[in-house]
């Protein structure tokens, strides 16, 4: 198949290495450094384990004219890019062309064939201006939910630490022609693709501890397990999710597993710092609105009062606007004794 991966980062990088290493016809469109390097000399992938694979069978450009009409596009950065790339994305446009997204937290086309008093409701959290509902059109999208840790630790240079699940599914539930054929590529690759029924469902799993996890890291500078083994943010933590639950339980959302086995699963996973903790000390820009914002925003249609979420959304907003304003980043840093 030929397949569009936009975005060589940690799990771009990781998709369309393995997409290649199985025979598919892989583009990555990427710019900068990452561009340059697939260009010349392919994309290489070190497991777990140290072993390098490369996968030189790739294309890599930066015009989405010039990769053409594809099988399958694979949005592959984070929610808040999206939109800057979203106008170029119709170029890759074939008639049975369909998109996967895989973006943590709430997708711009969350109420797509939703049902129900909000169907058809934008997510203006992600998508302020409606260009990436308007180039994208939800009727080609394939929803997924990305659970794999891998990391870019060089330009071209993909490792994968853990993780090989990346769950797919249609908007309206349906086990189509087109979602199993994602399904068969993916797990063709050595990922594991189930089609499920309900893929809102795991994206609010997943968003369950990224949307209390990640704010309170960037605030606090604390790992996953200092969050969770002091009582005064583990707490905080449990109040964000059980009001994120009740906003979820509003939209027809269960979830299977408890809050405090998800909590026990976070602090499991031991001194290990989110991503949004990594933005901050790197100075990038933090994914804040698809993981807390959007989760305000669907509390405020379903009214559902969140003042815990509200508050640590307004505190890491601000830190985000802190950082932007004075093109700093934010780094403890041991003293001396």
């Amino acid at each position: 198949m030929k397949i569009a991966i936009i975005g060589a980062g940690a799990i771009g990088g990781l998709v369309g290495a393995k997409l290649a290493l199985a025979g598919e016809d892989v583009t990555f469109i990427v710019r900068g450094a990452n561009l340059d390097a697939i260009s010349r000399n392919g994309i290489k992938l070190v497991s777990a384990e140290g072993e390098e694979q490369v996968a030189r069978n790739v294309k890599a450009t930066d015009r989405y004219d010039e990769a053409g009409p594809q099988d399958i596009v694979v949005l592959a950065m984070k929610a808040h890019q999206v939109e800057a790339v979203a106008s170029d994305v119709p170029k890759l446009f074939g008639p049975d062309t369909v998109v996967v997204t895989m973006q943590n937290g709430i997708p711009y086309w969350y109420f797509h064939k939703h049902g129900g008093a909000l169907e058809g409701t934008p997510v203006r959290s992600v998508d302020p201006s409606g260009t990436v509902a308007a180039k994208i059109p939800a009727q080609r999208v394939i929803g997924c939910v990305v659970y794999p840790a891998s990391e870019l630790i060089a330009p071209g240079v993909v490792k994968h630490i853990e993780g090989d699940r990346f769950p797919v599914g249609e908007l309206d539930g349906s086990a189509s022609e087109r979602v199993n054929s994602v399904s068969a590529c993916f797990t063709g690759a050595g990922f594991k693709a189930p089609v499920l029924d309900n893929i809102r469902a795991e994206i609010w799993l997943k968003l369950w501890g990224n949307l209390t996890f990640n704010p309170i890291s960037s605030l606090s500078h604390s790992t996953l397990v200092d969050i969770c083994q002091y009582p005064p943010s583990r707490e905080l933590a449990a109040a964000m999710m059980r009001e994120a639950q009740a906003v979820a339980h509003k939209l027809g959302i269960e979830f299977r597993v408890t809050l405090e086995k998800r909590i026990a699963g976070a602090e499991k996973v031991g001194k290990h710092k989110t991503s949004m903790l990594q933005d901050v000390e790197a100075g990038r820009a933090p994914e804040i609105d698809a993981l807390v914002g959007a989760v305000v925003e669907l509390a405020r249609l379903t009214e559902t009062p969140t003042p815990h979420i509200d508050t640590v959304y307004s505190l890491v907003k601000l830190l985000a606007r802190t950082m932007e304003d004075q093109r700093g980043r934010v780094k403890l840093h041991e003293i001396a004794a």
